[in-house]
């Protein structure tokens, strides 16, 4: 028996509790003995994606039809690019952990990737949670944006064998493609906590070291070789306070400069291209007699910015050693290092957010110690519901808000916005922070937000027989239009809902949630018919219309009638509070 196999099954029998409820309601899945399975797949798209809970579990598309996809992720894009991560997950019950990847498994991923980004391919009979990705990603290809794809083969055994590589190289992708694989070592090396990272930095030419404010500050020179010796003896532990994982050569324009420019005529250039390395430490110390080419020692060192710099470093350095080649020893990178006081958490966070400006960055663990958030936080708790502004592990219970979901919710349901709350979430907490959390926002608001739009996001994910197509493509405006009609009801203007207001409108959402959402589904599909007419609208173009936001100016104008819908006094499928964001 392998040890890490064993730990990741182990894990596996908490995880499947966790996705149960989910399981059963979204996916129909109540074979207990294919849950196991699934919850390797979530484990795998939550650890690799870091995701939260119902991110990761939305992704999963598992289940007859999945065309070998088991789970799917298509991001925003970004300069013209966007990322998908396709996941195909293999998990055996004997846990010796020495059966490769099947090649067969390979084989049906090239095919899914083939027919996924060609529009005009036919896709079969799959399954909806996975037509509705699909539709996205193809949605975007024919408004001219490049899809990068990430494919990503995961077991709880070895890689794929020589075989099943020779497919892979024959396939023809190039780099538009990546290959990765994911096992029980990989997914334990992520989940282990890290141990302190004590090391020498050996500098070159001479350095600048300063003491001011209680803290240390030493700037210098160190050479690419040794940064790849320093990834490669302690890897991800480096990154811990780093806000970005390694995203990768491929696709990625910036590390691919990096990589071109170390592999130059000129490596020496690379001091001047490259932003240069920020870390953080308890302690270090030099021999000050020395006039130059200092080794440093370090004491719990972290990289708040270049980790990406540093991996594609060490990514290229075993590239052309498979080569027979080296890094150019004249290649060097800028160094800052601080030595902070322990006591002062804030300062890190700050040096985090101002240096890291290379790649786009989700800035929503950084905006967490704002005012507004915790200001957001007391209110709510006083309302009966705590706000996570901070990310923590595990799954949220139902009186729980995360800061990503009450920011869909704002920009979706009160700011007149549902495009760029489902897809332009990179933003949220960047360009978009200000609308969506003006200094006047309250917790009455985000509360009363988010609870409409989790009706929506219920029916997205499990629609019923009597949804129509639109309800998986447009939830965002759906909660819109619900967000209007709660305010006709409550006689107010969104400025004057507060506190005072927050039982009343909680109770209307409660009696006639089911009820604004099913009026406000009727009222879509009317701008639906203004927009296009009388003829038959694709998935393909439903993806396209509400990414874009053609319908929002129609909804807005579109007076709030009384439309028959479930009655008010029906009881609603699930009472609105109970449902989890």
């Amino acid at each position: 028996m392998n040890l890490n196999a064993s730990i990741i099954d182990q894990r596996l029998s908490g995880i499947q509790d966790e996705i149960r409820f989910w399981a059963e309601n979204e996916l129909n899945l109540t074979d207990a003995y294919r849950l196991k399975p699934l919850a390797f797949v979530y484990l795998c798209v939550k650890t690799m994606l870091d995701l939260d809970a119902q991110e990761a579990f939305d992704c999963v598309t598992d289940g007859s039809g999945d065309f070998g996809v088991d789970a799917m992720q298509v991001t925003e894009e970004v300069d013209g690019e966007f990322v998908v991560t396709l996941f195909q997950a293999k998990y055996k019950t004997k846990l010796e952990g020495d059966a490769n990847f099947p090649e067969e498994g390979i084989r049906s991923l090239i095919n899914a990737i083939r027919h996924i980004f060609d529009p005009s391919a036919e896709l079969g009979a799959i399954n909806e949670r996975l037509r509705v990705k699909v539709e996205e990603a193809r949605s975007m290809v024919r408004d001219g944006f490049i899809p990068r794809v990430r494919a990503i083969a995961c077991n709880n055994g070895l890689k794929w064998n020589e075989q099943a590589q020779v497919v892979l190289d024959l396939a023809g992708f190039g780099d538009q493609v990546s290959w990765e694989h994911v096992n029980h070592d990989v997914l334990i090396g992520i989940l282990q906590r890290p141990k302190q990272v004590d090391d020498t930095l050996r500098l070159v030419g001479r350095a600048n070291v300063e003491d001011m404010n209680f803290s240390r500050v030493c700037i210098g020179r160190m050479p690419v070789t040794e940064v790849a010796a320093l990834m490669r003896a302690h890897g991800d532990r480096l990154l811990e306070r780093n806000i970005r994982r390694y995203l990768g050569l491929h696709g990625n324009r910036v590390n691919e400069g990096i990589r071109a420019t170390l592999q130059s005529p000129q490596p020496s250039n690379f001091y001047f291209f490259n932003n240069g390395l920020t870390l953080v430490c308890n302690d270090f110390s030099y021999n000050a007699l020395q006039s130059s080419d200092y080794q440093v020692r370090v004491e719990n060192l972290q990289i708040v910015n270049g980790g990406q710099t540093c991996m594609t470093i060490l990514k290229t350095a075993d590239a052309m050693a498979a080569q027979g080649r080296s890094l150019p020893t004249d290649a060097s990178v800028l160094v800052r290092l601080y030595k902070l006081p322990k006591d002062n958490e804030d300062i890190v966070l700050q040096i985090t957010h101002a240096t890291n400006s290379q790649n786009p960055v989700d800035l929503k663990d950084l905006r967490s110690n704002d005012g507004i958030q915790r200001q957001l936080e007391a209110s709510m708790q006083s309302l009966g519901f705590n706000y996570r502004r901070k990310r923590v592990d595990g799954p949220t219970r139902t009186t729980d808000i995360t800061a990503g979901a009450a920011a869909e919710a704002l920009l979706a349901v009160w700011r007149a916005a549902p495009h760029q709350a489902k897809f332009l979430t990179r933003e949220h907490f960047g360009k978009l922070y200000s609308t969506i959390f003006p200094s006047d926002v309250n917790g009455a608001q985000v509360v009363l937000a988010v609870l409409l739009y989790r009706i929506t996001e219920n029916h997205r994910r499990r629609p019923s027989l009597s949804d129509p197509m639109l309800v998986r493509y447009a939830s965002c405006f759906i909660a819109m239009r619900m967000g209007q009609r709660l305010l006709k009801d409550l006689s107010r203007e969104l400025d004057d809902v507060d506190h005072r207001y927050f039982t009343q409108a909680h109770e209307l959402i409660d009696g006639r949630g089911e009820s604004y959402f099913n009026a406000s589904v009727t009222d879509v599909e009317e701008a639906l018919r203004n927009l296009y007419g009388d003829k038959v609208v694709s998935p393909l173009q439903l993806s396209a219309t509400f990414r874009r936001g053609d319908l929002i100016q129609m909804l807005l104008e579109l007076p709030i009638e009384n439309r028959p819908a479930t009655p008010a006094s029906a009881p609603a499928r699930t009472p609105a509070a109970s449902r989890t964001t």
